[in-house]
């Protein structure tokens, strides 16, 4: 099977790459002209120029493709400046990579574009499945621009999965890094009243979940990649320090928060989207990680 991946480079970018170029896939990773990084024996480097349309040719002939192209939410205080590369790297890209597939003599057969449990927005105890309504902070507006664009390559006859990916859970990189920084120090707690759910994912699920929807043709339309057992923030914490060795007795007030990270606070770290999985579960996904205590062992080395 040959994968073309954007956002190859990013956290889950770089792990699906290794997972596909190990099962002997052919791997191409979609490089802008602006991209400084590093090569990948595994994989073969594509000049693509979302402005332009200009794609390299050894793009041709792709089963699938993966789009995980986004700027980090977390990196930077939501200026509007910030809040317009936030959109612009994800539903201006998202549509220019389906405009390439309407100029493509042959198609790939699936498309699998990154969304967010950020889609619901903030909504307390609510289960939410796959059906749920969108929300409409700045994080959902965003999200539901990023999959309709998404959704427009159906219209190519190109199978499209839009994956809400939660906090995904990695030692090296992502949200959890900075999670764990004060609890290092044996200053971590709960953030704010500690009971807003947090959808969660471990790594190697996040891979796992993208390879499974890739092959099953079962699936469309949105997919919940998250573990099974939602947590709230005051179990995180907990179960996290005693994953560290660590106490949890510095609890952070929300208007700490606010006034630390303005809108990013209510959106990053005191929402609340109970969502769960229902479709990777109906379709009989095998999650290496169910519960949060074993998949912080295991992401920890303190399994």
């Amino acid at each position: 099977m040959k994968v073309l991946i954007t956002g190859a480079s990013g956290l889950v970018g770089t792990a699906l790459v290794s997972a596909l170029a190990t099962e002997g896939h052919t791997v191409c990773r979609l490089v802008r002209p602006e991209s400084t990084g590093p090569r990948v024996r595994t994989a073969v480097d594509v000049p693509w120029n979302p402005a332009t349309g200009e794609l390299g040719s050894a793009a041709s002939g792709a089963d699938a493709v993966v789009n995980l192209a986004g700027a980090s939410i977390a990196s930077g205080r939501w200026t509007e400046a910030r809040k317009q590369v936030l959109v612009a790297s994800r539903v201006d890209t998202t549509r220019a990579l389906v405009g390439m597939f309407a100029k493509m003599k042959v198609r790939p057969r699936v498309l699998v574009s990154a969304s967010g449990a950020g889609y619901y927005g903030w909504r307390g105890d609510e289960l939410l499945t796959e059906e749920s309504a969108a929300g409409n902070d700045f994080l959902a507006r965003m999200a539901v621009d990023w999959e309709a664009e998404a959704r427009k390559a159906e219209g190519l006859g190109i199978r499209v999965v839009l994956l809400r990916f939660g906090l995904i859970l990695a030692k090296h990189g992502g949200g959890l890094p900075r999670v764990m920084l004060p609890f290092r120090f044996g200053l971590g707690g709960r953030v704010g009243s500690g009971n807003q759910w947090l959808p969660w994912s471990t790594l190697d699920d996040a891979v796992g979940m993208i390879r499974f929807v890739i092959t099953n043709e079962n699936l469309t339309g949105p997919v919940n990649a998250v573990a099974p057992r939602p947590v709230k923030n005051a179990e995180f914490t907990r179960t996290l320090a005693a994953v560290m060795h660590r106490p949890a007795i510095f609890p952070v007030p929300a208007f700490v928060l606010r006034m630390a990270l303005g809108e990013m606070a209510d959106a990053l770290a005191l929402g609340s989207q109970r969502a769960v999985p229902q479709k990777l579960e109906q379709s009989g996904y095998r999650y290496q990680h169910r519960d949060l205590e074993s998949a912080l062992r295991a992401v920890l080395g303190n399994g």
